[in-house]
């Protein structure tokens, strides 16, 4: 399943200054390029994965990956930092619209499922490359997938936190653990529909998840 594009903002990269963001026709081409890395690192891995080959299926010249990223690892390190910031801006709209429709915080953390389980539906290479990172220590871009994923925990957690001063979960609740869970519970079984059982509708894995949830977070305050 080829993925979808992941979106763009700016970097610290060859020619962009920090956090400020790309033209138009320079946007463009930078999602071109990370559309091309995260499909081709996907399909044959990294160390696989040539420059040559990302210009090629981006429809670029060689050149031009170089002009908008020192390197290939800068490069997908920028695409880490973009894809992950991505799915934490989507769960955080979710929950943020789930509270202010008037839900609880358990439904917005439910809210937080739906989103991610469609944001991993567009971008399954994006999460599997993610997945794969997690736990490599030896990668010169260990400290950004740390950074990236505590900025999605971060969001997770902060639901969480409402709900225990809000008297929806108990006090003792975990909530880093809690949120490592949740996360990861979207993340994997995500990852598993997609590849193993794909007649499944998003609905439907979404409901399955949903239960749990409601099950035994929720179940902390007799929800």
């Amino acid at each position: 399943m080829s993925a979808a594009p992941v979106g763009l903002r700016g970097g610290a990269v060859s020619g962009t200054a920090p956090g400020a963001a790309p033209g138009p026709r320079r946007a463009s081409t930078r999602r071109r390029l990370f559309d091309a890395a995260v499909t081709l690192i996907a399909e044959q891995g990294f160390s696989a994965t040539t420059v040559d080959e990302i210009a090629e299926r981006a429809g670029v010249a060689k050149g031009t990956v170089y002009y908008n990223f020192a390197s290939k690892n800068v490069l997908y390190e920028e695409l880490l930092r973009d894809g992950i910031d991505l799915l934490a801006d989507s769960l955080r709209r979710a929950a943020d619209s789930a509270t202010a429709r008037g839900g609880t915080r358990v439904d917005a953390l439910d809210a937080m499922i739906r989103a991610g389980l469609d944001f991993i539906a567009r971008s399954p290479a994006l999460t599997q490359l993610y997945v794969a990172e997690l736990w490599r220590t030896n990668r010169s871009w260990r400290a950004t997938v740390q950074s990236v994923r505590g900025r999605a925990l971060g969001v997770v957690e902060s639901v969480l936190r409402d709900a225990v001063r809000d008297g929806e979960l108990a006090d003792e609740l975990d909530v880093p653990l809690t949120a490592s869970a949740l996360l990861g519970m979207v993340l994997v079984a995500a990852l598993d529909w997609l590849s193993f059982q794909p007649h499944r509708s998003v609905e439907d894995v979404h409901a399955s998840l949903s239960r749990l949830v409601q099950g035994r977070v929720g179940a902390t305050t007799g929800r």
